[in-house]
């Protein structure tokens, strides 16, 4: 199991049962590359986590090395290393820009995809590391203060912190609502535009990636190596359903979702309709984000300082 599970406690058992559809057994490979120059197993550790695709470039978060790493997602070159705060853990691209939360650091900056230069640094709450973006508004989970900020996406304005579960790790925006995942409260909750609390949901152990299909809000269970699957429009729990160890970040391609666990190395993709595995493709080493460009997922890899990718067909 990751490092992750000396700093993570599971704290509530789930009452509901975990439903088994087949599995796909056999692993198939993807291409990793180097985020550093040598190979994957000697290069020194810059801690990738938090993936995002700009349109054209697949960024990583290299949060041991306080910066983020640009690769050009037809070819897998890697096109620079840039600058931000302490820890970047997640990412989001949204409003034609990078957003990068800083975990010790207490703020997100805003990057030109372009150049890579700081556009700007908004402060937040204490341990930022999960985004969403609601199409005006930038939300931020912090981690250590149990909030979510809200920040006016084209001038950083402070809107305003609102009080969710313990350990907000990720958001996502579906059905005009922000859902967030509270890792030690074994929770969803959902917030309205405004941030009203509509509503707080029940999950797996550990609850860590979010994520819609459209229809349905999906949430990984680091401790549950599970996932459960909400409706979208009122939070119902419509069934959850085993993935691999340590499911961490998630992502739909439009058709299917993709699953990473950290724990087992690997990436699955699952059928947003029954919950079953499709396959199962094994990674680098540690997995922890996800994303999808069009036509490939990313997926980086935290203990092998190195991001994977194939083709979702």
């Amino acid at each position: 199991m990751s490092v992750l599970r000396t700093v993570l406690n599971a704290v509530v058992f789930l009452a509901i049962a975990t439903l088994t559809p087949a599995v796909s057994m056999s692993q198939q490979t993807m291409t990793e590359i180097s985020l550093s120059g040598g190979t994957s197993s000697t290069s020194t550790n810059s801690g990738p986590e938090g993936v995002a695709f700009d349109g054209t470039h697949v960024w990583i978060a290299t949060q041991f090395n306080n910066s983020v790493t640009k690769v050009r997602a037809s070819d897998g070159a890697i096109l620079g290393t840039f600058t931000v705060g302490k820890r970047p853990v997640a990412l989001l691209h949204a409003g034609s820009y990078l957003w990068v939360a800083n975990l010790l650091s207490n703020n997100v900056t805003k990057l030109n995809t372009d150049t890579g230069a700081i556009v700007a640094t908004f402060s937040v709450g204490r341990g930022p590391g999960g985004l969403a973006y609601d199409g005006t508004n930038i939300w931020v989970a912090n981690r250590n203060s149990n909030n979510v900020t809200k920040l006016n996406a084209s001038t950083g304005a402070n809107l305003g912190s609102f009080p969710v579960g313990k350990r907000p790790i990720g958001l996502t925006y579906a059905n005009n609502s922000i859902w967030v995942t509270n890792n030690f409260s074994n929770t969803v909750t959902r917030l309205s535009s405004s941030g009203t609390v509509l509503g707080n949901f029940e999950v797996g152990k550990g609850p860590f990636g979010v994520a819609s299909d459209g229809e349905n809000v999906w949430v990984t269970n680091y401790f549950g190596k599970s996932l459960t699957k909400l409706q979208a429009n009122d939070g119902l729990n419509l069934g959850t359903f085993k993935v691999g160890d340590g499911a961490a970040g998630i992502a739909f391609d439009g058709v299917n979702l993709w699953v990473v666990n950290n724990g087992d190395s690997t990436v699955m993709k699952v059928n947003p309709g029954s919950g079953a595995v499709l396959a199962t493709y094994g990674t680098g080493r540690g997995p922890f984000g996800v994303a999808f460009d069009g036509a490939k997922i990313w997926v980086s890899n935290f203990a092998s300082n190195s991001v994977s990718t194939a083709s979702v067909n």
